[in-house]
């Protein structure tokens, strides 16, 4: 198979149901910040030493970019069809737990937030800061869909922009980098 399709040459491309639609389409957009978000994880897994990163973070990302890609499979298909019959592409309660015990067990080992703090430290956790805000922006995307979207996209998206927060904390705290206050 060729990785050019030239079906979407001019401006369209197809949703799983085989609705064509502009690539300017809101639907399109919240997929695609899904998309860059996962890029974005994808990043702090290849940045650095990989003996940086933790294999326990690191497993936790690779799972998280897993849950993107079911995600955007929710995102561009809006009729629900897609989720009948492939099991990979769906998402559920037990996916949003598992983002909060991560949270709540990482948070035990963080310094109380005391004030605001400023996005950086290290390079990892600069670039999880990054993935935090295309975060938020793609679940705010998910939230103007109309039809909308299922309310566990936006809830999922919800709480992992609050890990990607405690992620960045976490490796520059494991990297000895301070956090600046705000």
């Amino acid at each position: 198979m060729k990785i050019y399709t030239r079906t979407g040459d001019a401006g369209e491309t197809a949703l799983f149901d085989g609705t064509r639609v502009s690539k300017a389409d809101a639907r399109v957009d919240a997929y695609g910040d899904v998309d860059e978000l996962n890029a974005w994880l994808g990043y702090v897994r290849a940045a650095g030493p990989q003996t940086a990163l933790s294999a326990d973070l690191d497993e936790a990302l690779t799972h998280i970019q897993r849950d993107l890609f079911a995600l955007g499979a929710m995102l561009a298909d809006p009729r629900h069809r897609i989720a009948d019959r492939v099991e990979k592409a769906t998402l559920g309660d037990t996916d949003i737990a598992r983002l909060e015990a991560l949270i709540d067990r990482l948070e035990g080992s963080l310094p109380p937030l005391r004030h605001f703090i400023l996005p950086g430290g290290s390079p990892r956790g600069a670039a999880l800061h990054v993935a935090r805000t295309v975060c938020r922006r793609a679940e705010r995307r998910i939230v103007g869909l109309t039809p909308a979207a299922d309310p566990l996209a936006v809830r999922y998206m919800n709480r992992l922009s609050d890990l990607l927060f405690v992620l960045a904390r976490t490796v520059n705290l494991r990297a000895g980098s301070p956090e600046t206050q705000w």
